[in-house]
Parts: C-alpha cells; structure tokens; sequence
C-alpha cells in the first residue's frame, strides 16, 4: 500500500534486457544525484534478471539479460546495439562460418565468448547460476557500485521461452522455434501464435530472491517486454505470489508509447497472448494488487494520458509523465515519478 514517508532502503527491480538496463542506470543516477525521493548513494538495488531468453549454442550457456544488465551497469556495453561488449571484435564468429558451424545468424563476439567460457566451465564444475553469476559481477559490478547493486538470476533451473509460427509445411501448420532463432533470425517478423516457457512449471527462484522483494522498500517492474521479460519472472512459481505478498509499493512503467514498444517486440508478444497493445492495456494485464494483480501503479507516457482514467477504473494508481529514456537524467526523473506515484500519488 502506498506510503507518504517512504525511505527507499533497498529496491528490487524485475528486469528484462535493453530496457530494464538502461533505466536502471537511470535508476543509480537518480539514488546518487538525488534526485529519486527518498533514495540516497547507499540505497541497495537488487535487480531480479529474466533468464528465459538463455540457451546453449557451440557448447556454450549464454544469458542475453543477465550479461546485457552486467555489461550496462559495469559500463562495458555496446552503447550503440544495446548488448554486447564494447570494442567487440569478430575473428571466432567468422572461424566458425568458415567451418560452416551452424546457426550462423546468431554471432558471439570474442571478448563476450570469455564471459560465456567462464560461466560455462563453473556451471559444468557445478556451481548454480546464482554462484556464477556473482562470481562474474565482481568484475562487472563490484568495482563502480561496491554492495549496493546486486544481479540475480530468476532461477537456477533451466528454463527457455520458445515461441510457436506458423509453417505451412508441418504437418500440424505450425513449428516452435527457440526466443533466440524468433527473434535473431527472424526479427520477430513473423507473428508469433503462442508463448511458451519450457521448464518454467518446475522451477523454483534463485536463492535470495524472494528475500529480495519481501524484504524492499519498493519493487519496480522497469519498461521491459511484459510477456518474455517481466511475464517469464513472474512466471517463476512463487515469484507473482511473493510480488503480490510484498509489504512494499509495487510501481511499473509502460514499455508501450503511443500504440507500439520503443524497443524490442513488445507488440508482437503481446498479440501472441491476445493483449492490446498499449499502455492502459499492459497495465491492466499486470493488474492491480487490490484485485489480485501485481502493480499498485502505473505509469504511462504523456501520450497515452487519455488511458488514465480506464487505469484507475481497474484499480491502479497512474499517472502520465515523458517515459523516453534519452539520457540518464531523463531516466532517473522516470524513476523520481515512479516513486511519488506510490508515495504522494499523482503529480
């Protein structure tokens, strides 16, 4: 429930890739600027990654939002794509087409390859994809933010969203290829007619997780894609009923603008599951707390601030404020708004 003295201790954010990395550099900009009510320096972000998007290719585990988190907050991304390190160079993607070494379509840079063989060899030595993925923040994290940022993975059992097109030449009119292949190869140019997240029905949260959001002051679902992003965290037995237990505000802020995602394939995945594609619509799939959703509030962008009123009919604190995050001053004022919705309410 919405307080109007919050001290924001610890925040827990649900994060995705692209999107959920770039406003939580906004995010840390604000807590040490000032920017974010109630934050300061030493408040602690747990950030809570999406791991669905994983899987193995030439005998490696890749983690495409663990890794673009990672790299975004150690300021080691390629700015320009989004993911991937920086200074990347090619010379073993280009081995491995001369070989013929399939997929050819998805490349891994020589530098990321390193990050993908450490993670490997201590996942085959046994650790779990919590211990590794620590283990690699201490290069990546530890240094520029010390213990108050920490990464963790959704779970550290195998989970892996595929997602079913239509194929005129199966017998069944329809085939299932991985996230990966839908959205590299593909481009997420052919729709997508069904979502599914293998291994999620068996899994179980990382350690600390569950920790992580009953023990925030507040509990953030940051613009990513709701239905593989945020929707596959959520998705992780006890996580939704954690999130809806949780003594803190629970704040979102659309991934939508106008009627279309700014990045990613937010439209495609939300068609896929018969969600119309804008933010009042989003926000009511995530639902209200008071009915048995997740969210207490939501934020929209100043376009779509005719969907207020519809937000607030289902149950949810909203409010309409510029959600393009150009720059990091422009993401930590998203931030700044998302806290005084749940706090002082409306601006």
């Amino acid at each position: 429930m919405p307080s109007s003295a919050l001290t924001l201790r610890r925040i827990t954010v649900l994060s995705g890739g692209v999107g959920g990395a770039r406003f939580l550099q906004g995010l840390l900009h604000g807590l040490r600027s000032g920017a974010v009510p109630g934050g300061s320096p030493d408040t602690r972000v747990t950030v809570v990654a999406n791991t669905a998007d994983d899987w193995w290719i030439h005998g490696l585990k890749v983690c495409p939002d663990l890794d673009t988190v990672m790299y975004t907050l150690g300021e080691g991304i390629d700015v320009e794509r989004g993911w991937g390190r920086r200074d990347e160079t090619w010379s073993a993607r280009t081995e491995l087409e001369a070989y013929g070494v399939e997929p050819t379509w998805f490349g891994l840079g020589d530098r990321d390859i390193a990050t993908h063989l450490v993670r490997t060899q201590m996942l085959e030595a046994g650790y779990t994809l919590s211990q590794v993925t620590e283990a690699l923040c201490r290069r990546w994290l530890t240094p520029l933010h010390g213990e108050t940022v920490r990464l963790l993975p959704m779970t550290d059992d195998r989970v892996e969203t595929h997602v079913a097109v239509a194929d005129p030449d199966s017998p069944s009119g329809r085939r299932v290829v991985h996230f990966q292949e839908y959205w590299v190869r593909l481009r997420a140019a052919v729709p997508a007619e069904a979502v599914l997240a293998v291994g999620q029905d068996s899994a179980t949260p990382a350690r600390g997780v569950l920790e992580a959001i009953g023990e925030a002051d507040l509990v953030v679902l940051p613009p990513s894609n709701p239905v593989v992003s945020v929707g596959t965290i959520l998705g992780v037995p006890g996580i939704r009923d954690a999130v809806r237990a949780a003594p803190a505000p629970v704040v979102g802020l659309s991934p939508i603008v106008g009627s279309s995602h700014v990045h990613g394939m937010a439209a495609q995945m939300l068609t896929s599951i018969g969600v119309e594609v804008s933010a009042g619509a989003v926000g009511a799939h995530y639902g209200a707390r008071t009915s048995g959703g997740v969210l207490d509030g939501w934020l929209v962008d100043e376009r779509d601030a005719g969907q207020l009123t519809g937000l607030e009919r289902v149950g949810l604190r909203a409010a309409a404020v510029p959600l393009m995050m150009s720059g990091h001053d422009a993401t930590a004022a998203m931030a700044a708004a998302a806290v005084s919705l749940v706090t002082d309410g409306p601006a």
